[in-house]
């Protein structure tokens, strides 16, 4: 099918429900077909255009057939006597097999030979050079028993190094030769070589050790070179370690000495410095990094010789500094340390310095975690102390609770002189997002407190508010103490994470500020609620006891008004007493209102009853025996107009207007309707 498509210019219908070219495919599979056009076309529709699409096939096929007839019909008559063409080619070309099988078999016999012979020459040719080698190697060990044996009746100090120098040559090459006679060597080859190598470098040693003075440094140098050219710079480090500082580190580090020592442990520390400084100068100097000609490089004597010696015998003679137990001692010896190091980095290579395994080692020495986790205690526990207690005031300073004291000092204290580390700067940073947290769970604590355990006092909610508005405006001001405690190597992309995980906190702390409000005018208006009870007495005063007209307000308004009056008094100065004074007057407005109008309806009531009861009295009844109780009603009418205006002039009297008190203009307007209606005045 697919010859027939690509010989014709095939044509199909544009309107069919799938592609053609699908049937094409080698993965072309009837399922597959059918479950991905089933939401093209139903069944039928699908057996149509199959239909019109085998019709053009056919179609097709028949074209071709057309196109090529004289091709179909010659090709039976083109294949006549083929069969015997192949035939007579068969015997031919069996022979020509067999011919080249043979030819194969010889040259691989001839290639086997010739690998045989070149296997021999070479193994000849390195036992030659073997013997060759071993040869040379016996030369070299007489010429190096002559020049060492003539070094221990040498007396000049600078033949010596010259005679190394050529000892050193002569070893190289003594050593080239040895590799290539290693195996024809006898155990007496290998015993005198192994003698020659112990005496040329107890020679070496001995020059380089005699040599550190100042006045002999270029044999120093020639000294250095000859462990150079050796690949021997290790050995160097190691004598110089062994003969010239493990004697002095052995003396200077210990218990006796560091209690000896006026400066304590810095005085230790500044002693060391002090021998690289005077007793390494000439070393150093010719060892330095240098492009200036007369150095010598591939040495490192401060690294690999100074440093493992006085980290092993810190380790071993000085372990007291490293307990963790006294924070403060710690912290001290730790810091002393790092001071260390840093001088010491500037006196070598301080990468190779870090790089040192005995680097890593003693770092790890150091319990930081332990450290933290004291540390860890001492603040956290402070900060937990206070706010588990029952909230007090604090006496000085600029926050009002103890509580919040606390926290500000915990958080302060985290990044502190002789307490922050900056390799715990993740745990200290984490401490301080601890503390905040506990501060806001514990300020949700008090607001969610209930029955007796609630706190009714409102001056510690202004207290409250006071701290928290502080403290969150204090965030940033933390941020920067901590910000100029962090690495330097700190990235900003770094630090603005940081700064906004406070300002997280931040709008956290904030986000209190309206719930301390609520509760903050709850507290205030609970003596006043109790205070309002007594406007459902007002009616008892009045009904039946012929007491005179009322022309002024009762003292229950003077008692429901002390508690915000004596607030206001208290903390007239604070910036929110006017807002939260609109909401405490709010709140005992909405249930006086709420008082009112029910003595109102209860008033209405018996009026319209007394009604209903002169209307069904007998009208023999005299006029004047029905009690007139008009007279009563508005009596107690008079008396809650005079308690709601005496309410709102005292509200207006704090400098809060009649607007800002919701329900407080209801409630005159109640009382004034009422008042003009009955004609009172």
């Amino acid at each position: 099918m697919s010859n027939i498509l690509d010989s014709l210019i095939l044509s199909p219908p544009n309107d069919l429900c799938f592609n053609c070219h699908e049937f094409t495919k080698e993965s072309f599979s009837v399922d597959l077909f059918l479950q991905e056009h089933r939401n093209m076309g139903n069944l039928e529709t699908m057996r149509d255009d199959l239909g019109v699409y085998l019709k053009t096939l056919r179609s097709a096929m028949i074209e071709l057939i057309n196109k090529d007839y004289a091709d179909f019909v010659n090709l039976s008559s083109n294949l006549i006597g083929l069969d015997k063409a192949i035939s007579s080619i068969q015997l031919p070309l069996g022979q020509l097999k067999e011919e080249l099988l043979v030819v194969q078999n010889n040259i691989e016999d001839a290639l086997n030979e010739v690998t045989a012979q070149l296997l021999r020459r070479k193994k000849l040719q390195e036992r030659k050079r073997s013997l060759k080698s071993l040869n040379r190697v016996h030369c070299s060990l007489k010429k190096m028993k002559t020049l060492l044996n003539g070094m221990n009746s040498e007396q000049d100090s600078v033949s010596k190094p010259l005679r190394l120098e050529r000892a050193a040559m002569e070893y190289n090459q003594l050593q080239f030769h040895v590799s290539r006679c290693i195996n024809d060597l006898s155990e007496a080859d290998k015993q005198n070589l192994e003698n020659i190598r112990k005496l040329i470098f107890k020679h070496l040693d001995d020059q380089f050790i005699q040599c550190q003075q100042k006045d002999k440094e270029e044999q120093l140098l020639r000294v250095l070179g000859i462990y150079l050219s050796l690949g021997k710079c290790s050995q160097a480090e190691m004598c110089y370690r062994r003969e010239k500082i493990s004697p002095v580190m052995n003396q200077l580090i210990n218990e006796e000495a560091l209690a000896s020592n006026p400066g304590g442990l810095k005085g230790l520390y500044n002693t060391l410095v002090a021998f690289v400084d005077e007793e390494m100068k000439t070393l150093r100097s010719a060892t330095l990094s240098s492009d200036k000609l007369g150095k010598t490089k591939g040495f490192d004597f401060v690294v690999n010789s100074f440093w493992p010696e006085v980290e092993e015998r810190l380790g071993l003679n000085l372990a007291s500094i490293y307990a963790p137990g006294n924070p403060d001692n710690f912290f001290m010896c730790y810091s002393e340390t790092l001071e260390f190091l840093t001088k010491l980095e500037a006196r070598c290579d301080s990468r190779s310095l870090r790089a040192h395994p005995q680097y890593q080692s003693f770092m790890h020495r150091w319990n930081l975690p332990v450290y933290f986790q004291i540390r860890f205690q001492e603040i956290a526990g402070s900060v937990e102390a206070a706010l588990v207690a029952r909230p007090e005031m604090e006496v000085e300073g600029d926050w009002k609770l103890t509580a919040t004291a606390a926290t500000w000092t915990g958080l302060l204290r985290c990044w502190a002189d002789k307490v922050y580390i900056t390799q715990l700067t993740h745990r200290f940073w984490k401490l301080n997002l601890q503390i905040l947290g506990r501060y806001y769970t514990w300020t949700n604590e008090l607001l969610e407190k209930k029955g007796e355990a609630a706190v009714d006092k409102a001056e510690v909610w202004v207290f409250l508010y006071s701290d928290v508005t502080t403290l969150s405006s204090r965030v940033d001001q933390l941020f920067q103490v901590a910000n100029s405690r962090l690495h330097p190597g700190v990235s900003s992309n770094m630090r603005k994470q940081l700064q906004k995980c406070l300002e997280e906190w931040q709008e956290k702390l904030l986000s209190q500020l309206t719930h301390i409000s609520v509760r903050l005018v709850r507290s205030v208006c609970s003596a006043s609620v109790a205070a309002l009870r007594q406007v459902s007495e007002v009616p008892r005063l009045y009904r039946r006891t012929n007491r005179d007209t009322p022309n002024h307000s009762l003292p229950y308004i003077d008692t429901m008004l002390d508690a915000p009056l004596t607030f206001y008094e208290s903390h007239q100065t604070h910036p929110q007493v006017i807002p939260w004074l609109q909401s405490v007057f709010s709140e005992i407005t909405k249930q006086y209102y709420a008082a009112v109008m029910d003595v109102l309806t209860s008033v209405q009531k018996t009026e319209e009853s007394l009604r209903r009861l002169k209307k069904i009295r007998d009208r023999t009844v005299a006029q004047g025996s029905t009690p007139d109780r008009g007279g009563d009603d508005d009596k107690i009418r008079m008396q809650l107009y005079f308690d709601a205006n005496y309410f709102s002039k005292k509200i207006e009297e704090v400098g809060i207007r009649k607007e800002n008190v919701e329900q407080l203009k209801d409630l005159l307007k109640l009382v004034e309707t009422l008042h003009n209606k009955n004609g009172l005045k």
